[in-house]
């Protein structure tokens, strides 16, 4: 997920162990931890205006994940330790990781009251992959036995559905893939796998402003644009993570400062990530409140490789100079408080596969070293850096730190741009506007290798923001998913990101990144899982 989300990919057997800190977890300061709950209570959340509108298959980072997050259940997903369960799926059959079979749980429904079919998720898989509907998040169905046929490079579609799509009745359908892929069902919990009602075929403009899903929590009311978006709990929901509480209401935020300071005035009661301005002080100002844990999300900046400048293979040596001229271990003490680790990789420690120092002495400060590389590669295109990043995120402090770094150790003149919201950073981003350098921040869509790798570094991939393309890494990165064990998947994808850092460098890892989070005291049993996602519907209001 971008500071977000998509691709093709394979997850691991997930197995990740969280480290908070003597302030995470849920409580209260107040004198009534345990206090009368309110099951119809609403509560606001943190959140930034989306990017698009609310379809899962063309939404791919955080303003409008969160949302869809909530709206919508697929087959499967993860619980509090990680664990694969069951969701909409009864169950998902196997022998050889190439054929499945998928049985649905009966009597669910679509918030229209629809009920939830087999072509339910056929219809809305093949219209996603489809290339002529341009969703962002097609290139989750390469592994799909037809996907060629249905969304080639080139062209118009030779298909209008998946050969590998079968459906058998109204609760049973089969996939069938071009090769075996060992953890395909973990794959399957991403949003784009979630099932759309008749209703969305009939407008799907409109249907993104009315999403009508088969989740926890509906739509209440018109979406208020760069204002709030407002869910209520559905009475019908069939899943066993029915909702403790009445509803969400999404807050969009320009400023994480103001932000802050409703959620220490309790005007807004649950912060994800507060303001690295106040890492130092909002243990202080939330007490039992605030929530301190590590998640599987990183900080890079990335380059347009797109741009002819940037492609030269030469300035692979001046990217990897600008990532020595960054004293990471300092920017992180300093200007972050210690609300991030410096990066050695793309892979968090927290992720399953992390290798240590993946980068190598790429990512190791050395001024004179920095200078060296960079005079070699040519120099900067145009002489000059611009860092563009998002201002309605907690990035200002890091991105002047690293352009005063690039300045000073790299020689190199470096100035920020920041645009004043998400959804105008991205839509430059995905547009391919950009000329510069820009942050691409990940949080993940699960917490393996392959997730870090593969989503954002395979040839085409959907949240491949460079244009990066190397054929043999993406055909180390084939050789990875096919493999019959995780650990063996997992040591060809550390491979594969030395490979893309040592000989091509096309983002600089700066920070591996934690969860600052904080509620108000209006609401308790408040917790935050792996993906720096609070756990919704837990969350009880205080009556």
């Amino acid at each position: 997920m971008r500071g977000a989300k998509s691709a093709t990919w394979v997850a691991g057997a997930i197995v990740v162990a969280l480290t908070a800190t003597a302030c995470g977890g849920g409580g209260s300061d107040s004198d009534d931890d345990n206090a009368a709950v309110n099951p119809d209570g609403t509560y606001t959340y943190y959140n930034v205006e989306p990017q698009n509108p609310l379809i899962p298959s063309n939404t791919n980072e955080i303003g409008g994940g969160y949302i869809v997050k909530n709206l919508f259940r697929s087959l499967v997903d993860f619980d509090e330790k990680s664990k694969l369960r069951m969701v909409a799926a009864e169950s998902i059959e196997t022998t050889d990781n190439q054929h499945f079979k998928v049985k649905l749980k009966p009597g669910w429904k679509f918030h229209n009251g629809e009920p939830q079919t087999s072509a339910s998720f056929v219809d809305a898989w093949n219209w996603a992959a489809n290339a002529k509907n341009a969703q962002l998040n097609a290139s989750w169905f390469e592994p799909i036995k037809g996907y060629e046929e249905i969304h080639p490079e080139k062209g118009d579609p030779k298909a209008d559905k998946l050969e590998g799509l079968k459906i058998v009745s109204d609760l049973e359908f089969t996939i069938d893939l071009k090769k075996p892929v060992s953890t395909f069902k973990e794959q399957l919990f991403y949003d784009v796998f979630s099932p759309l009602p008749k209703a969305f075929y009939k407008d799907p403009k409109a249907f993104g402003e009315h999403p009508i899903g088969n989740g926890p929590y509906q739509q209440d009311g018109d979406w208020q644009h760069k204002v709030e978006f407002k869910t209520k709990k559905f009475a019908d929901y069939k899943g066993d993570d029915k909702p403790k509480n009445g509803g969400v209401i999404f807050k969009f935020y320009n400023k994480d400062d103001a932000a802050y300071n409703d959620l220490v005035s309790d005007k807004l009661d649950i912060m994800y990530q507060v303001p690295n301005s106040m890492a130092g002080q909002f243990k202080n100002d939330l007490g039992k409140r605030a929530i301190s844990q590590m998640f599987g999300g990183n900080t890079n900046i990335a380059f347009p490789l797109y741009e002819a400048e940037w492609a030269k293979p030469e300035k692979v040596k001046v990217r990897q100079g600008l990532s020595m001229a960054i004293d990471r271990e300092t920017i992180a003490k300093t200007a972050l408080k210690g609300s991030k680790d410096a990066a050695d990789g793309y892979t968090p420690k927290v992720v399953e596969g992390y290798q240590a120092g993946a980068c190598g002495e790429f990512c190791k400060f050395d001024p004179a070293k920095a200078k060296e590389l960079i005079k070699a590669g040519g120099g900067v295109p145009g002489n000059k850096i611009t860092l563009m990043y998002n201002a309605d995120g907690a990035n200002k402090e890091w991105a002047d730190a690293v352009c005063n770094d690039i300045r000073q150790n790299g020689g190199v003149e470096c100035v920020t741009d920041p645009k004043p919201t998400f959804q105008q950073a991205r839509t430059d981003i995905t547009e391919r506007r950009l000329k510069s350098a820009f942050r691409m921040a990940w949080v993940q869509d699960f917490p393996n290798i392959q997730n870090f790798i593969s989503a954002q570094y395979r040839t085409k991939a959907g949240a491949n923001d460079m244009e990066f393309s190397d054929k043999a890494i993406d055909e180390l990165m084939d050789k990875a998913d096919a493999s019959k064990t995780i650990e063996e998947s997992n040591k060809l994808y550390a491979e594969a990101e030395k490979k893309i850092l040592t000989e091509h460098m096309p983002s600089i890892p700066l920070f591996f990144d934690h969860t600052l989070a904080g509620y108000s005291k209006k609401v308790q049993n408040v917790k935050f899982d792996s993906f720096r996602q609070a756990i919704w519907t837990d969350v009880e209001v205080k009556k």
